[in-house]
């Protein structure tokens, strides 16, 4: 009896989950229900496969509304009318303004019903109106008592109860951006939109039989069908459109790959070739290779750098067809991890593409395959979102709403209004907020994408789905991931830069990586964790992994690259593994079981495989049921009833086994602390590849990186950093020059030469009529000479002034300002005009102005967000007592002699991570520099971290003991106090020098 059901995927409008909405359907005794969300169709397959479970009849269609403003309803009758409801949808969607008109097209295989009116329109056969409870009373007036047959109950449910409904009008007041007192009445639904008892609901239209018969006939009639338990793929399911003709493609492709990836082919290496083919073609994977290959055959034809990683890495197949870079023969991959016959889903590729490229291959996927969408992400309302959001609508004061959104509050001292924005943000809490993009995630499919959902179009203007990838994979459709990273960025550009800069240098063959994992360099930048800018290994943890665990060689920065991961590190697992990595002797700690299983990790678990492996030998589940469990741990499938199956069968198991409880839990609590972040090793191997990438050209060119770096948006630190570092490498770092820079960053031999991009509100397009005027009509002679070229305003030669773009003219910055203010209008004409003859510039007579040497660090910190000096030549005092940190042979030697002791040192603030102990209380790790450069890291256990908080950008005087662990040093907190700088001498007296 239910034609018109909502979830919370109605946005900002239903307030039932799915599984409620289920639930009360069995409780009000409806076996057949039809989903219909507003404008969406994101759950109608979830629901689909819910349904099934619950021995309800599912029925999927869609409201179609203007806001509030029910305009129709469209049941699909069978799958080919779902995919015309999702084409009609996304047709709306596609439009720059959404707008659904009063009547709906004619689309086949459909049921419309239209809200009840008084006025009698005509109908098509397939068209209804549907009666509201309310609407009963009307009708007994009304000339629609003589056209019963066209007439269908519409009781709509948005909400569960009173509850829900009063939710559901803070959503609609968060979704008008209005005060909830102000909401308008059609804006909302009604109280009464929940569900009753099908028996109830047919009592109330006991007066008219006809209309219950005529409601009953529609859900009869629907019968849309999915196959959920099928393990058969729905991606595209042809390259070639022959199946045959596609095996042999894929053989010939990687029987062809074979002399270019191997100088010697042993029979290891065609064993396992053969063993899996065999299996790409059994498990209907073989397209699927195919296309991965087609995509990167492009991206080579236009020179892109790419990796290929994901679990697809443990594959000589793919190696062979260059979709990765990892010998998984040369690194004993787990062919398991890969693949298997148990395995329903193939195995992922994620390809990562220089940011400034992905753009390119997507629109080649899109134009060379049919079927073809983005896969979207549900973006929920999170607790400072949800606070934020609800105490605009409650009309909280902004400070309120800062001190609830911060935490920074006591529940008992807050006001009713506060109360109730902290009750109903509990309520909202998980709650879809917007469809947003999968970072990466690509459907190729067999059938048109509307079979399955209707599209929207993002910024980007790919078309998306409506949906997820868990409801993807739930029918068998597997996303291609196709990710940008700026890392590929910066290797591309640097290998440019050099090629541009050193013409007469051999050229660099980035992709030699078995020269790289024996080069001496380095072996040295990993061995001392010198490896700022470089990808995955240049962060404070892993830079001190890599200390702890004496990384110089390939497999070590494999191993390292899963070990850093966050459950690993979090469940202690981290910990052993470098015990038992430096100490052999702690190796026979190990399970003999799990150190037969994982004799190269020493028995701990590192990588993803590890999880199969131990699940499978040490658990007795079978490798379909591994792989589930190692699915299940990711998140996306924790709750569901197959997850627990497969935990309760590896405990019974183990129980059979007669492994002790004790063991039993505390393999599983591993297994379950880190399965979910692990890395496949294959994955972790191609990151160590980019890695060493990133290492070689920081070896040989460090300046040359540094800038590709700075002109790829960074990595982990701020921008600031990069320069620090191209510093310590020896750069010369030059401000902005009008002569000399670009939009990006410019290296001529040692002096860097920032860009204009590097400048806080400077506008791109006066960088770009800058340098195209330099390049068109030759160097700027002077301010003059600029003011007459660039047609600029007095407020953006005044930042060039500031930072001395002009310090070739030899003349002091406020002279120049003065002058500039003479001869520029304030507002900027759109271009030059040029005139035959040159006007002569009219000469005022500047006042002799003084300036202060600070003057510049200040309009740094301004216009940069840092100034360029040496930040601890700032400070009010000078002359720092402190132990001195002292690098010899990478050896911080005072502080060394200083461990067990307390110690006072000075650092510029680099970095802080803020983490959690087991009991919730917030601590850090920080990251300093010297007054030479030289790093100091610091923990602020949660005493401390609360009393001497972080207080922004500068130079802190830090107390503390100094401890050593694995041969790394820090200082464990007991003080911290951020050192006062001088005044600002553009609004002071201060006539102070700075000394370099």
């Amino acid at each position: 009896m239910y034609l018109n059901t909502h979830t919370y995927y109605s946005l900002r409008y239903g307030t039932i989950p799915i599984a409620m909405l289920l639930k009360l359907a069995l409780q009000c005794n409806a076996m057949s229900l039809a989903l219909t969300d507003i404008n969406s169709t994101s759950v109608c397959l979830d629901f689909m496969r819910l349904a099934s479970k619950h021995s309800i009849k599912p029925i999927v269609g869609v409201d179609f509304r203007n806001g509030a403003q029910q305009q129709f309803i469209i049941l699909a009758r069978c799958n080919n009318g779902l995919q015309s409801i999702n084409e009609y949808l996304s047709s709306l969607l596609h439009l720059d303004t959404f707008a659904v008109p009063k009547r709906a097209p004619k689309i086949p295989n459909t049921f419309v019903i239209y809200p009840y009116q008084n006025d009698v329109i005509s109908l098509n056969s397939n068209e209804y109106i549907g009666v509201k409870p309310s609407d009963l009373n009307h009708l007994k007036f009304s000339k629609w008592n003589l056209k019963l047959d066209k007439l269908v109950i519409l009781k709509t449910v948005s909400f569960e109860n009173k509850k829900g409904f009063n939710t559901h009008r803070l959503l609609r007041a968060i979704d008008n951006n209005t005060l909830l007192s102000k909401l308008p009445k059609t804006e909302q639904g009604e109280e009464t939109d929940i569900m009753i008892p099908v028996e109830v609901l047919k009592e109330i239209y006991a007066e008219y039989p006809q209309i219950i018969q005529n409601t009953q006939n529609i859900l009869e009639r629907c019968n849309v069908q999915f196959d959920f338990d099928s393990n058969t793929p729905k991606n595209q399911k042809t390259y070639t459109n022959n199946e045959e003709l596609d095996y042999k493609l894929l053989r010939k492709l990687a029987y062809d790959g074979l002399h270019y990836r191997y100088k010697k082919i042993g029979k290891r290496v065609f064993d396992r070739l053969e063993k899996e083919l065999k299996i790409i073609k059994e498990k209907q994977f073989v397209s699927y290779f195919l296309i991965n290959w087609k995509i990167l055959k492009y991206a080579r034809s236009k020179q892109y750098y790419y990796v290929g990683r994901g679990s697809g890495a443990n594959s000589v197949v793919a190696y062979l067809l260059r979709i990765t870079d990892v010998d998984p023969i040369e690194l004993d991959l787990y062919f398991e991890r890969f693949i298997n016959l148990y395995r329903t889903n193939p195995p992922d590729f994620d390809l990562d593409f220089s940011w400034r490229d992905r753009n390119d291959i997507m629109n080649f996927i899109f134009k060379q395959f049919k079927h073809t969408s983005l896969i979207a992400v549900y973006n929920t309302f999170k607790y400072k979102a949800s606070v934020r959001e609800l105490g605009k609508v409650f009309g909280l004061p902004k400070a309120e709403i800062d001190k609830l959104s911060n935490r920074s509050f006591h529940v008992h001292q807050l006001d009713k209004l506060s109360k109730l924005v902290l009750i109903y943000s509990e309520n909202i809490k998980g709650f879809p907020n917007y469809l947003g993009l999968h970072a990466g995630g690509i459907l190729i499919s067999e059938k048109p994408i509307h079979c399955y959902s209707a599209t929207f179009l993002p910024p980007k203007g790919f078309s998306t789905v409506m949906f997820d990838m868990v409801v993807a994979e739930d029918i068998g459709l597997y996303k291609f991931d196709i990710l940008s990273q700026r890392g590929l960025g910066k290797i591309r550009e640097t290998v440019d830069i050099v090629k541009y800069n050193h013409p007469t240098h051999p050229a660099i063959d980035i992709h030699d990586i078995k020269r790289f994992k024996e080069d001496a360099k380095i072996k040295y930048l990993l061995r001392y964790a010198k490896a700022i800018g470089c990808f995955y290994v240049e962060s404070p943890a892993m830079r001190m992994l890599l200390k702890k665990l004496q990384v110089d060689n390939y497999l070590g920065l494999v191993a390292a690259s899963s070990v850093i991961r966050p459950g690993v590190s979090k469940s202690g697992m981290m910990r052993e593994y470098i015990q038992r990595y430096r100490k052999p002797e702690r190796r026979k700690d190990a399970h003999p079981i799990l150190l037969d299983i994982m004799p190269e990790t020493y028995g701990v678990m590192v990588y993803q495989e590890d999880v199969i492996k131990v699940a499978h030998y040490f658990g007795g589940l079978s490798l379909g049921e591994a792989d589930m469990l190692r699915r299940g741990m990711s998140g996306k499938f924790r709750s569901r009833d197959e997850f627990l199956k497969v935990k309760n069968q590896f405990f019974e198991n183990c129980k059979i086994k007669g492994h002790s409880v004790e063991l039993t839990t505390e393999i599983w609590r591993q297994i379950e602390s880190f399965a979910g972040y692990a890395f496949a090793k294959g994955h972790s191997a191609s990151y160590a590849v980019e890695s060493y990438q990133s290492l070689f050209l920081k070896a040989y060119y460090p300046l040359e990186y540094m800038v590709a770096t700075l002109n790829n948006f960074g990595g982990f630190y701020r921008p600031e950093y990069y320069i620090h570092e191209a510093r310590m490498n020896g750069g010369i770092i030059h401000s902005v020059h009008v002569n000399k820079s670009y939009h990006q960053n410019y290296i001529e031999e040692k002096t860097i030469f920032l860009g204009f991009m590097m400048l806080h509100s400077f506008e791109l397009k006066n960088a770009e009529k800058i340098v195209l005027e330099r390049t068109k009509n030759g160097l700027f002679l002077d301010l003059d000479d600029f003011i007459d070229r660039v047609a600029i305003s007095l407020q953006q030669v005044a930042i060039l002034i500031k930072v001395n773009a002009f310090s070739f003219t030899g003349r002091k910055k406020r002279e120049l300002l003065w002058e500039a203010h003479m001869k520029v209008n304030n507002v900027a004409t759109s271009h030059h005009i040029q005139t035959l003859f040159k006007t002569k510039t009219v000469s005022f007579e500047t006042p002799k102005l003084n300036c202060n040497d600070y003057e510049d660090a200040f309009d740094e910190i301004e216009y940069y967000g840092f100034p360029l000096c040496n930040p601890f030549e700032l400070l009010v005092q000078r002359n720092l007592n402190s132990t001195v940190t002292t690098v010899v042979e990478n050896v911080v030697k005072p502080l060394q002699r200083e461990v067990g002791n307390v110690a006072t040192v000075y650092g510029y603030y680099v970095t802080a991570k803020r983490t959690y102990t087991s009991k919730g209380d917030t601590m850090y790790f920080g990251t300093f520099v010297d007054i030479q450069g030289n790093h100091i890291d610091t923990v602020h256990f949660p005493p401390v971290a609360k009393k001497f908080p972080f207080r922004g950008k500068g130079v802190y005087k830090l107390i503390g003991k100094v401890v050593e662990e694995f041969d790394c040093i820090s200082i464990e907190i007991l003080e911290m106090h951020k050192l006062p700088i001088i005044e600002d001498p553009r609004y002071s007296d201060t006539s102070k020098k700075i000394t370099t």
